[in-house]
């Protein structure tokens, strides 16, 4: 089969004029970025229309480093429903620069079913993410400015909490120290770096609903604490709309198009591992108020990306999705089931009836929001009719909604079933309310222990002493009807990267706290999850090069 760049390059694209009138979205409002990319202003969402708009959104089983093609089948199945005359958008998240040039190589679906112009989105896109870069560090060169301005004064701060990001994955900047050289280069402290994904105003852009609504946020920022104890942020700073103007088109959600010239709206990016993992709030509403069909995906498995998406995006954004698919693979639940990686492309009915269990829990989890489940097989060409037969047999006795994706390798046709299925369950099924997994009113602790004990499957939950200190700090604050936001390795339902299946007889530690005050949620960071990733030995980047003009290694 070709590559996805081969299959992307020999794809012919609309103007994204022509995408804009095919969603019946006035070309007028519409502000190109190039012939293929476009911005929406706010002005042109519908909240009404976005009511009637059936959501769905794509979780994955616990992934493994053999992939499970989440975002594939999300953009498969909007292919397949409008296969079968529904208007279907899919709304993703942008990817980021440090895994498209470290792990991944990129992230705009896969085979048949991708968003392009695919070299644009991998890359720099729209400027989205240089934007919140520049506006994050311009918060940080603001804040050592005050720093320096202010030593020996009243106005010096006692603690700074607030670092730098980039995206780029580089584990040497993770701790460093700022300001040496001489009282001339600013005031000598610890620092260090995230990456993008994880900097707060990643997560403020992806849950603001307006320019004032993104404003109001920016200034609820914790930088720092003062000598009497209370918080310093960037309402103290005075800055916020400086920021605000830093941001003001990175707000406005991006219009593409599918390897079949159907739209798709990607906008924001935040890791589902280190941060809420969803796509913008603003995106979702805006491709609902122009799909009668809306397909949206979380982050990584649905213990992390699904949990945060309802309890957090959910509960922010007043949405319900009316039906959840989990997508699944032969060879993600055979490592669950205890096949070594080197072996899983084997046939192996053992390994894939024990990796069930794996599913299982992530059904169960997504029952416990009220949702209707669909499970989506995600088929490669190694996999076997006797494994397929396994997660079929097990979905019939269930009483689950079970497809076949072949999307990959057939579009919109592969996808077919999988959209039937969906479409079928609901209009056969009552619009149900939502179950959160914990109450705002819940102390932050209990919210903590609810979603370790009921979603993971934990005994306990565990904190340190720094998580306790600061556990202490929210007593008396504003935050505590905020949702919480676990930081942690995305293989495990624990913190043990190797505990596949479904982890046993476990605790979870939480050893700090991130107070993200105006994106509105507390993190909590757990095991030895890092908010900056590093390199693997032979990074993709070895890989990608510009050969005749053309990008190569991107996939």
């Amino acid at each position: 089969m070709k590559t996805d760049i081969q299959i992307a390059r020999e794809t012919t694209l609309n103007s994204i004029q022509h995408i804009a009138q095919t969603i019946d979205l006035k070309e007028d409002a519409l502000i190109p970025y190039g012939k293929h990319m476009g911005k929406v202003p706010l002005e042109e969402l519908n909240p009404e229309r976005a009511k009637q708009s059936n959501l769905i959104l794509v979780t994955s089983i616990t992934p493994t480093k053999a992939g499970i093609g989440k975002t594939t089948v999300s953009i498969g199945l909007a292919l397949g429903l409008n296969k079968i005359g529904k208007k279907a958008i899919v709304a993703l998240r942008e990817p980021s620069l440090g895994p498209c040039f470290g792990m991944k190589g990129g992230a705009a679906g896969g085979g048949y079913a991708q968003v392009l112009p695919m070299e644009n989105i991998n890359l720099h896109f729209t400027g989205d993410f240089h934007a919140i870069t520049a506006a994050h560090n311009t918060i940080t060169a603001l804040l050592d400015n005050y720093l320096y301005q202010n030593r020996g004064t009243e106005s010096v701060l006692k603690e700074v909490v607030w670092k730098r990001v980039l995206d780029v994955n580089d584990r040497s900047l993770r701790n460093v120290v700022t300001g040496l050289g001489g009282s001339a280069n600013g005031v000598p402290q610890e620092s260090g770096f995230d990456i993008t994904p994880a900097s707060e105003i990643m997560a403020i852009l992806c849950l603001s609903e307006n320019i004032e609504d993104l404003r109001n946020r920016i200034e609820n920022i914790v930088l720092g604490y003062k000598a009497d104890g209370s918080m310093f942020t960037v309402k103290d700073l005075g800055i916020a709309g400086a920021i605000t103007v830093l941001l003001k088109d990175a707000l406005l959600p991006n219009l593409v198009q599918t390897t079949e010239n159907t739209a798709a709206f990607i906008h924001g990016g935040p890791f589902a591992n280190i941060a809420h993992g969803c796509n913008s709030i603003l995106a979702t509403k805006m491709a609902m108020s122009y799909g009668d069909y809306v397909i949206t995906e979380a982050g990584f498995g649905a213990d992390l990306g699904a949990e945060k998406f309802f309890n957090i995006k959910c509960r922010k954004a007043g949405i319900t999705p009316k039906l959840t698919v989990i997508v699944a693979t032969a060879q993600g639940l055979k490592m669950h089931g205890g096949v070594p990686i080197e072996n899983i492309k084997n046939p192996s009915v053992e390994g894939m009836t024990k990796g069930l269990q794996n599913l299982e829990k992530h059904i169960q989890n997504i029952r416990s929001f009220g949702q209707s489940i669909v499970v989506a097989f995600n088929k490669y060409n190694t996999d076997t009719e006797e494994e397929i037969r396994v997660i079929e047999s097990y979905c019939k006795e269930n009483n689950i909604g079970f497809a076949i994706n072949k999307a990959f390798s057939e579009g919109g046709e592969g996808a077919i079933t999988l959209a039937e299925v969906v479409t079928k369950i609901i209009s056969e099924t009552p619009s149900k309310e939502l179950k959160f997994t914990y109450e705002e009113s819940d102390s932050i602790k209990t919210k903590f222990q609810k979603v370790a004990q009921n979603i993971y499957g934990a005994n306990q939950v565990t904190f340190g002493p720094l998580a306790l200190k600061k556990l202490k700090q929210l007593e008396t604050s504003d935050m505590n009807g905020f949702p919480i936001c676990i930081a942690k390795t995305q293989y495990s339902f624990s913190t043990d990267a190797n505990a596949f299946g479904v982890a046993q007889d476990f605790d979870l530690h939480i050893r700090d706290l991130v107070f993200n005050r105006g994106a509105g949620f507390i993190v909590g960071v757990a095991g030895d999850i890092m908010r900056m990733p590093g390199l693997p030995k032979v990074p993709q980047a070895n890989h990608i090069d510009l050969v005749n003009g053309l990008v190569e290694g991107l996939s």
